[in-house]
């Protein structure tokens, strides 16, 4: 059962909900402290995480066989994964955890209220307030200053987010998600392996970084996907939405506790900025959906 008597999520979606942004946010902190220590190059990252990701993927479908249905091959979508994997892998060489979370979370976000736009949707003036106040986060952030994260890194992670944004508008109204992902993987995985080839040069990889990027490949991502396709099945797009707010913030702590990273007041203040300008644009397209679907109730009435 979906929900709980009184309209909240039940236990169960709770739980696949929480474990999937901890999940997600542990792909910021694994690569970051693979690429930080020196453990493992980034395209390296970038090619055993997708290919553990693929056969973990894999694994699952074929053990859920009957239930996902066949989709067609999308290779765009599968260069936009292999761009996000590996534009994110590059951006972690110079970003922190939180830095990196956040600047992706919100180039993802505006991504898609960019494609919204373009397709027609009506913003209201407090939507129109929550994008200003999302770019006007993203400028703070990345303008010239010491605790400035570093430009390139920056760039290489907003690009990452332009990519996933795509590559989530691609997926929308799939029949079978999982089965979709499980082949954007697959196909995803041949694309990093000629990066790899194409900077041989320059790899290197120890156990250490191995492991932590098969853990980034298998767990956080196939596994978290997984969980997360689970939770949707609970979760009304609002909260869906809403809910992946925290990843950015789980990514940042983490990176205190865990990677010995501090929160500067640049990065305290960003992020207020753009996750609270993200939730004003959520509020008010939630509020507009609402309207409508009364409005066409009342229309058929």
């Amino acid at each position: 059962m979906p929900e709980a008597k009184n309209g909240l999520p039940a236990l169960h979606t709770v739980l696949f909900t929480a474990a999937a942004m901890v999940a997600f946010a542990a792909n910021s902190l694994l690569c970051r402290l693979a690429l930080q220590r020196a453990t493992i190059d980034a395209a390296s990252f970038s090619s055993i995480r997708l290919i553990s990701g693929a056969l973990m993927l894999a694994l699952v479908v074929r053990l859920r066989s009957g239930r996902g249905v066949p989709t067609r091959p999308d290779w765009l979508a599968a260069a936009m994964l292999f761009a996000y994997v590996g534009f994110f892998s590059f951006a972690y060489l110079t970003l922190s955890a939180g830095t990196g979370a956040l600047i992706l979370f919100g180039a993802v976000q505006v991504t898609m209220f960019s494609a919204g736009l373009r397709a027609g949707e009506a913003f209201r003036p407090i939507a129109w307030l929550g994008l200003a106040l999302t770019v006007a986060g993203f400028v703070y952030l990345i303008s010239p200053g010491i605790t400035a994260p570093a430009p390139l890194g920056a760039a290489l992670m907003a690009a990452a987010g332009v990519a996933w944004g795509i590559y989530s508008l691609r997926g929308r109204g799939s029949a079978s998600p999982l089965t979709a992902t499980a082949g954007n993987f697959l196909r995803a995985a041949p694309m990093a392996l000629a990066l790899s080839a194409l900077l041989y040069g320059r790899s290197h990889a120890t156990p250490t970084g191995i492991l932590l990027a098969v853990t980034s490949g298998a767990l956080t991502s196939g596994i978290g996907y997984v969980i997360w396709y689970a939770a949707l099945n609970g979760l009304s797009a609002m909260r869906a939405a809403t809910v992946q707010l925290s990843v950015p913030l789980i990514a940042a702590f983490g990176g205190v506790f865990l990677l010995s990273e501090s929160v500067t007041p640049r990065l305290a203040t960003a992020s207020a900025a753009i996750l609270g300008g993200i939730a004003l644009v959520l509020t008010s397209r939630a509020r507009g959906a609402h309207t409508a679907r009364g409005s066409r109730r009342r229309t058929a009435e």
